[in-house]
């Protein structure tokens, strides 16, 4: 391979080919990391005298994708990522894969080091197998921040299983919960719906939605893991965990079992795969051979060997709990609460439950009044937590979160799943202390269940008995469960981010340079966590491919385009104009001068209430800051206080403190504010193109240095 770091451009008197590269991008929360380091690639690239195509796997999709002849004619791939890429097209390439936030700090680095990296399907497999060697172990999931480090195999897979997972988790828990609440009755053998009644054909759909949730999390966990041939083996994997009936148990293993039976099969795939075929077997291998072979092994495995210390856990279990009927109520209440707050849907789980429901018939309520108040926690408790500290989680996270608030209203304590599943350490432990806390109350205060099912739904139906100490002890349960989350949350990522910090300190101490100011950029991004899309992970993004520091040639090359933009007046898409321009702020602060651009947007006509936009822009500057270093901040806001997306800009002569971890202080403020209804693709858009431009020192100067609005129209101009 031609060696990448030396600039030899097509100019070179030698005649030497300019050596050429592709990179790929991406970053679970979406859009900033993910253009920041395309941005960063591209401008060493052009440093560098190499020929790069960038292609990013941001929020708003695929963009600048590669072409076969750009895969063919590549020297090497540079994988940014933290969240797995398809890396079967680059077969046979050099292919250095690495963490997002390494191609923001130090990509002339990396495209170094892509030159001796290894070659991608050289031992034969599709690239599962070098992603499996070459992971570095970086811990589990944080909030979905970007990190240095590539993400193991491990905690990408099981993000992928989890991603996939949440829509069937959130449609089959709402309608089971809406089926409940309009078509439930209360009886002794639990919520029951009429049947032959419209209500019961809502509830069916929402059950079928429950049962595929544990084989698609198992099956995008093997999909992750082994590619495409690993997808049956792991859906099927997966169904057969969650069907006790295959082997003699009354309870499935739910979703802990479909995490080991994704991670079973996709590794189970890779190893077929490094097994030597003749080279007429080969194209019948993944979509014939390696998919039966792995599903039949894996799911006799299961039945055979899994499955019965399975059983076997929940016929003892049961036997256990009989024997403590006799013992302290709080005791066994705080027993049920942890059992029933493990697995949620699982053996452990079922047992409990089980036997709760089992001990109605002979009169004794209590031991259900246990399971009830304990059965709401896990689902309200995380609900709960996503509200309490919403920087902590992604907006798919916070949506989450929402739908498990009103599934722990009517009992269905699998709405959960998703969070224990993405974050183990932290959730389970959070969970069981909550549930056990709820169940000890119960257990103390005497409360009872006439009904096998749980959460308020059953007390609002007058199946409890003892209803203020039941919502007491679920709601301290709840409380519990929530603070102890955010807590053990909170402290993974005070540990994580601690090294972001010291990277961001020595950049930044290296001078003005751009790789120092590249790695405070960074920092920025990677301490505000996976906010509303995250102030680093919206507003720190930049484009795909730009000028970068040299661009101020191609800026000048723009002018003219620029200033017939400027001439109407309108830039953006129209969305910042001069009657939502000012020269200088007049406020010191930062809710003063977010106070001040909102009442200057207000000119534009599309602000229907002033004092609701501050709010909700300010409650977004409570999740994070939206500084973004460099003199920038974005401060940004999506509510229905105005009609349609409007940009503002503003300046300060003085600066005003931002909160930005450089520690630089605000004279270029951006707001933009949208829409709920805009506030998807055009809200990231909108940061994108500006981000894009404001990566560009000399569109910064040239910004400050403008003299009036007419001039700072102009400059703004450029933005394309």
């Amino acid at each position: 391979m031609t060696d990448p770091a030396r600039p030899s451009g097509d100019g070179d008197v030698s005649g030497e080919k300019r050596p050429k590269l592709l990179a790929v991008t991406a970053c679970p929360t979406g859009i900033a990391h993910t253009y920041m380091a395309a941005e960063k690639l591209a401008q060493a690239a052009e440093r560098l005298g190499v020929e790069m195509k960038v292609e990013t796997q941001g929020s708003i999709g695929a963009e600048n994708v590669f072409f076969d002849n750009d895969v063919r004619e590549a020297d090497g791939v540079i994988i940014a990522a933290d969240k797995d890429v398809d890396r079967s097209r680059f077969s046979g390439k050099r292919v250095l894969a690495v963490g997002v936030a390494e191609g923001i700090r130090h990509p002339e680095q990396l495209i170094e080091q892509v030159r001796t990296a290894p070659v991608q399907g050289a031992s034969g497999g599709d690239g599962g197998a070098e992603r499996s060697a070459d992971a570095a172990l970086s811990g589990g999931g944080g909030s979905g921040g970007c990190g240095g480090k590539e993400r193991s195999v491990a905690y990408k897979a099981l993000m992928n299983g989890v991603s996939y997972m949440i829509p069937f988790v959130v449609v089959g828990g709402l309608l089971i919960a809406i089926s409940l609440a309009l078509g439930g009755h209360a009886t002794p053998e639990g919520l029951v719906i009429p049947k032959d009644s419209f209500w019961m054909d809502v509830n069916n759909v929402g059950v079928i939605g429950f049962k595929l949730m544990v084989p698609v999390l198992s099956g995008y966990i093997a999909y992750a893991i082994g590619d495409r041939p690993a997808l049956v083996p792991g859906m099927i994997g997966g169904w057969i965990a969650n069907d006790g009936s295959l082997y003699d148990s009354e309870a499935g293993a739910g979703f802990i079992g479909a995490i080991v039976t994704g991670f079973l099969a996709g590794y189970l795939v890779l190893w077929i795969k490094k097994v030597e075929v003749p080279k007429f077997a080969r194209p019948i291998m993944p979509i014939i051979v390696i998919p039966i072979l792995a599903t039949t092994a894996l799911g006799l495995f299961f039945v055979y060997v899994i499955g019965s210390p399975i059983a076997w856990v929940f016929e003892h279990l049961t036997g256990w709990l009989s024997g403590m009927t006799g013992t302290s109520a709080i005791l066994l209440g705080a027993i049920l609460g942890l059992m029933i707050a493990f697995d949620m849907g699982g053996p452990v789980n079922k047992t409990a439950f089980l036997f709760g429901a089992g001990l109605i018939a002979t009169g004794n309520q209590t031991v259900m009044g246990m399971c009830a108040a304990a059965i709401p926690v896990m689902p309200l408790g995380q609900g709960l937590a996503t509200l309490m500290r919403r920087k902590l989680y992604s907006e798919q996270e916070r949506e989450t979160g929402m739908a498990a608030l009103f599934m722990g209203l009517f009992g269905i304590s699998e709405g959960a799943i998703p969070f224990a599943a993405a974050r183990p350490a932290q959730v389970i432990p959070a969970n069981m202390l909550g549930g056990a806390v709820a169940g000890a109350i119960a257990g103390m205060a005497g409360v009872t269940d006439a009904v096998p099912h749980g959460g308020p739904i059953v007390a609002g139906l007058g199946a409890v008995g003892g209803v203020p100490m039941f919502f007491v002890a679920v709601a301290i349960g709840v409380v519990v469960t929530a603070v102890t989350t955010n807590a053990l949350i909170g402290i993974k990522e005070r540990s994580r981010r601690s090294g972001v910090a010291v990277a961001v300190t020595v950049g930044s101490g290296a001078g003005g340079g751009e790789v120092a100011a590249g790695s405070a950029v960074a920092g920025v991004g990677m301490s505000a966590g996976a906010g509303d899309g995250a102030v680093g992970a919206e507003a720190g993004a930049v484009g795909a491919v730009g000028a970068g520091e040299a661009g101020e040639a191609g800026a000048v090359g723009a002018v003219g385009a620029a200033v017939a933009v400027a001439e109407r007046g309108r830039v953006l898409s129209g969305y910042l104009t001069g009657q939502t321009v000012k020269v200088l702020l007049g406020s010191r602060d930062k809710d003063a001068a977010i106070r001040e651009m909102a009442e200057m947007l207000a000119a534009s006509g599309h602000v229907r209430d002033v004092d609701e936009l501050v709010r909700v822009a300010l409650a977004r500057e409570k999740q994070g800051t939206t500084g973004l270093g460099e003199e920038i901040a974005i401060p940004h806001a999506k509510t229905d206080a105005v009609s349609e997306p409007v940009v503002g800009f503003a300046r300060s002569a003085e600066g005003i403190e931002w909160g930005s971890l450089d520690g630089t202080k605000a004279k270029l403020v951006f707001m933009i504010s949208v829409p709920e209804a805009a506030a998807g693709d055009e809200h990231l858009r909108i940061l994108a193109l500006l981000s894009r431009k404001l990566m560009n020192t000399g569109f910064r100067e040239r910004l400050s240095a403008a003299p009036d609005e007419a001039a700072i129209l102009r400059v703004l101009g450029e933005i394309q």
